[in-house]
């Protein structure tokens, strides 16, 4: 396996090979930065992550979402999963307000990669849902979101999509002014709710800027309208229905949480290249509700006759560094325009604490590096090649380490090319991922290739609109924890077994998709289907280990298929003031084939109705979002309630338009109604918060 060392000096001996470094990245800059190629509509918005060349979302096919600064700022949350959660087709995990992953069109877990600027975020997230993800959203600028196989840019484990959380963190443009920024400040009754976060860009000289960003996030313990535990569960324990009469607000112990972290970079910026790095920090204290120190055997039972004490709350304590490099540059060499690098390196540990003791301790130390070559225009002909290099160095040690030390190794190679025939563009690609895991305990490796291929059309019947059908194949190696596992994983309530056979995963997807937008009317409907070959999944074997139940890793043929729409209408303008409404709903739909059932935490039907106003000094909106009961269940489920959700908000600005400032007072949950999300682990034993008025403030500069 490479070494860290020879690795890094691989990527500057290519870099270098290649040209001097780079210039305005798209996917961490300014969106209007990279020239789109104009198919006859409007291209306001770039989206960096579909593709290395720059791509309007209005041409991307597959699903995709793209939150700007204004809707980070309406939608922000503790938790990236939950910023994210009510964008159709994406999901939350929700393992409280600490951990909380997105879930995209029923898939989650290592199907979705989780970048920060490009490059992964390098923790151990994937590993468990009670795992958070490694910094926080308060410093974003902007976040992307890929909908189903991914895996031609960004690797095998992207074959269910990706969310690109994007920040300024290292400078590709001198601000014009000398210095930009923005800040955010928020507090939230639901849980005594306090969050700030800014960034800073300052320029130098006129070819060198610095940047400083850093966030703030403290939250008690949470309300919740009535008993945590759901009545499908008191129900299947056999419990008398009176035997519980709480209070009708409640309260979730041990769900507090304190986030914070920054980073420092810089930026050297020429006429046609760039080279800068940063350094960030986070740091995560946060309690897992329900979690406690587990006992083993005998010992396990010894206590329970003898009464012992009430065990110990489990909270998890996390700590990231990370450096990242990015690079690009202008030039001209054989079929080659432009040349980019993003390098990134993180070094992460979280301990469980169990009281005042430090039970299961994670550490993963990675690396992961794309070269990405941006082809010059041949006629109608235009795309880009890349390499792509990935290491993890996992471990954990503890009691409950379910997973032995494992080093994975992935590398890469890629091509996404795009014609353009009048009203017609045409789009392939292929990639192919060399995989290997080796079990450090007991001297096993695991090697894979993987193929990917992607194919599509699009076609604009006016300059306006687009008809869109993309055909993927998707192949997915199995993760260390699939291959490995072997101990008690009590964030699932499970003995995991991993199973060393496991093949590759092959995923089959056709989508179709119809955009349209114009100045009073926008519309956006995907409608895929996705046919698994030898899918992995979860499945109890009917033993006990450790008083938890044992479940291994199988593999078995699988069916999803969904859509995603949302449309909205401006219905009336006059002079600074219009009102429009909009709606979105979602829908998935997984089962395993032959007849074996349906999979677990697949997400029912929702739809939600929304109306804004907008004007010079103050801005409104009201939305009512309907989600469906949940009882197409797998066979160790239980079915979940549906529930209907209200949400007001009212901004004000005092400076108009002319000063981007907003005061703005939200209303979530008005109703206080009970809701809970199938597609979370902990969905029968923690409820989502009940109402909660928030007050934020957000100011760019």
């Amino acid at each position: 396996m490479m070494s860290m060392l020879s690795s890094s000096r691989l990527f500057c001996l290519l870099f270098a090979a290649s040209a001097t470094p780079a210039f305005a990245d798209p996917a961490s800059s300014d969106p209007g930065q990279g020239q789109g190629h104009d198919h006859g509509h409007e291209m306001e918005e770039i989206f960096s992550t579909a593709t290395p060349h720059a791509k309007s979302q209005m041409d991307v096919l597959q699903g995709s979402s793209l939150l700007t600064e204004e809707q980070l700022d309406k939608m922000m949350a503790a938790t990236i999963g939950e910023t994210l959660s009510g964008v159709p087709g994406v999901h939350s995990t929700f393992f409280g307000p600490g951990a909380s992953r997105p879930v995209i069109r029923g898939l989650g877990g290592d199907r979705i990669r989780m970048l920060t600027n490009g490059i992964g975020t390098i923790d151990a997230a994937n590993t468990s849902p009670d795992h958070a993800v490694a910094g926080d959203p308060l410093t974003a600028r902007r976040v992307e979101v890929l909908k189903g196989a991914s895996t031609l840019i960004y690797g095998n484990n992207a074959i269910g999509g990706v969310v690109n959380i994007i920040d300024d963190r290292i400078p590709t443009v001198i601000p014009e002014e000398g210095f930009e920024g923005r800040a955010r400040l928020g507090y939230g009754t639901v849980a005594d709710d306090f969050s700030a976060g800014a960034a800073v860009t300052a320029a130098v000289d006129d070819r060198f800027a610095v940047h400083v960003n850093g966030y703030y996030r403290n939250t008690g313990d949470y309300d919740i309208p009535g008993s945590a535990e759901s009545d499908a569960l008191h129900e299947a324990e056999g419990h008398d229905e009176h035997a519980e009469e709480e209070a009708a607000e409640g309260t979730v112990e041990n769900s507090s949480l304190e986030n914070k972290g920054g980073a420092f970079g810089f930026g050297w910026v020429n006429d046609n290249s760039m080279l800068g790095a940063s350094l960030s920090y986070s740091k995560s204290n946060y309690g897992v509700p329900g979690g406690h120190a587990h006992e083993h055997g005998e010992e396990e039972e010894d206590h329970e006759e003898e009464g012992h004490e009430e065990e110990a709350p489990v909270r998890v304590d996390l700590e990231q560094v990370r450096f990242d490099l990015k690079g690009e540059s202008e030039m001209d060499f054989a079929i080659f325009q432009q040349a980019r690098l993003r390098f990134g390196y993180g070094d992460y540990e979280h301990k469980e604490l169990e009281g005042s003791e430090t039970g299961t301790v994670f550490k993963n130390k990675g690396w992961e590096g794309r070269l990405e070559l941006i082809q010059k225009d041949r006629g109608n002909w235009h795309g880009s090649m890349g390499l792509h290099l990935r290491s993890r160095d996992f471990e954990a040690i503890g009691d409950e380490a379910f997973v032995p030390p494992t080093d994975t190794f992935q590398w890469g190679i890629f091509a996404v090319e795009e014609v353009e025939l009048e009203q017609v563009i045409l789009d392939i690609g292929a990639r192919f991922d060399y995989q290997t895991t080796d079990n450090n305990a007991l001297d096993i490796s695991r090697s894979f290739n993987t193929v990917s291929l992607s194919a599509g059309a699009a076609y604009h019947p006016t300059e306006e609109s687009l008809i869109g059908i993309n055909i993927s194949r998707a192949e997915r190696a199995p993760t260390a924890e699939e291959l490995f596992s072997n101990g008690p994983h009590l964030a699932t309530g499970a003995f995991e077994l991993g199973n060393g056979t496991l093949s590759t995963e092959k995923g089959l997807t056709a989508e179709l998709s119809f955009k349209y937008q114009n100045e009073r009317f926008n519309a956006v409907f995907n409608l895929y289907h996705s046919w698994y070959q030898d899918f992995i999944y979860e499945v109890e074997t009917g033993e006990m280990e450790d008083g938890l139940e044992v479940f291994q890793f199988r593999q078995d043929d699988a069916t999803f298929w969904g859509f995603e729409a949302e449309a909205a209408y401006k219905i009336w303008e006059q002079a600074d003031q219009s009102l429009s409404i909009d709606v979105m709903a979602d829908y998935v739909r997984a089962k395993l084939d032959d007849d074996l059932g349906d999979l677990p935490r697949i997400p029912p039907f929702r739809i939600g109705f929304g109306a804004d106003y907008a004007s010079e000094y103050i801005d409104g909106r009201a939305e009512v979002r309907f989600v469906s009961e949940q009882d197409r269940i797998s066979e160790h489920e239980l079915p979940t309630e549906g529930y209907t959700e209200i949400n007001l908000e009212a901004s004000w600005k005092p400076m108009g338009n002319a000063e981007d400032l907003a005061v703005r007072l939200q209303v979530q949950n008005l109703t206080n109604a009970e809701r809970r999300l199938h597609t979370s682990f902990l969905k029968d034993l923690l409820p989502l918060p009940g109402r909660n008025f928030r007050l934020s403030v957000n100011f760019g500069f």
